[in-house]
């Protein structure tokens, strides 16, 4: 039994044992490296992941090469390219590893069996859902009405632990300001 993935969705809804042990089968357990890609921009999107272990990000890198990130995900957190999985098309963003990851990979068509086998798992992604559109209305408006001073004391209040593990060049990218800008800032 993998108490990681039963405490993880059991922090939304109840699951019986034998319940448990049938979600737990769709779910496949992938471990990677750091720098190692889980989704390619172009490549057709097969699969949304929840992190065990890692830090991650998904990004999209421009005509001129310069690479805006998106999100960075660790532990307990999802990251895909959702628009590419949820309408299965090819990715418009890259999701990679910062870190060595541990992941439980679940596919389009095993999450539609899953959710019309055990009901309660659609609840489940439906506020996992729900978390993901706040997260994304809040970035939005962070990137929208903050300064770059206020949006980098934002995310070390959000994410004190990736400031440690995240290069800055990255942060920087996440921030919308340039390095040389982000070094300013937390001198």
């Amino acid at each position: 039994m993998n108490h990681f993935l039963k405490e993880h969705i059991q922090e939304i809804v109840t699951l019986s044992d034998d319940e448990f042990e049938m979600i737990q089968g769709f779910f496949v357990e992938k471990r990677f490296r750091k720098r190692q890609f889980l989704i390619q921009e172009h490549q057709p999107v097969h699969e949304i992941f929840l992190i065990e272990k890692g830090i991650l990000k998904s990004s999209f890198i421009d005509h001129t090469g310069k690479e805006y990130i998106l999100q960075f995900a660790a532990a307990n957190w999802w990251i895909s390219d959702f628009a590419g999985f949820f309408k299965q098309e090819t990715s418009s963003l890259a999701v990679d590893c910062i870190e060595d990851a541990e992941v439980h990979a679940l596919s389009f068509e095993d999450l539609n069996i899953l959710c019309s086998k055990v009901p309660v798992m659609e609840h489940f992604f439906r506020v996992k859902s729900n978390f993901g559109y706040v997260a994304l209305q809040q970035r939005i408006l962070s990137l929208m009405s903050k300064s770059a001073k206020e949006r980098y004391e934002d995310f070390i209040k959000q994410y004190p632990g990736f400031i440690d593990h995240i290069p800055k060049q990255l942060i920087a990218s996440y921030l919308g300001v340039s390095r040389e800008t982000l070094s300013r800032l937390y001198l």
